[in-house]
């Protein structure tokens, strides 16, 4: 099977000069700013990702803003 997806960028600095930490699974060290953190999964949304309020960029047709 294949691996996890690693992150990209540390979520302190920002710098990608990431490495996996020896504390287990899902666990990382920067050494830009010498912190370490873990990614971890928390699950599903039962109710997804519908939202009641339009965005504000929403013209109301269905259609966002042309920037």
């Amino acid at each position: 099977m294949s691996e996890r997806a690693a992150p990209f960028y540390c979520p302190y600095c920002g710098d990608e000069d990431l490495r996996p930490s020896e504390e287990g699974h899902g666990a990382w060290e920067c050494a830009a700013c010498n912190r370490a953190f873990r990614l971890s999964f928390l699950g599903l949304l039962a109710r997804g990702l519908a939202r009641d309020t339009p965005h504000p960029t929403d013209d109301g047709n269905g259609a966002a803003e042309a920037r």
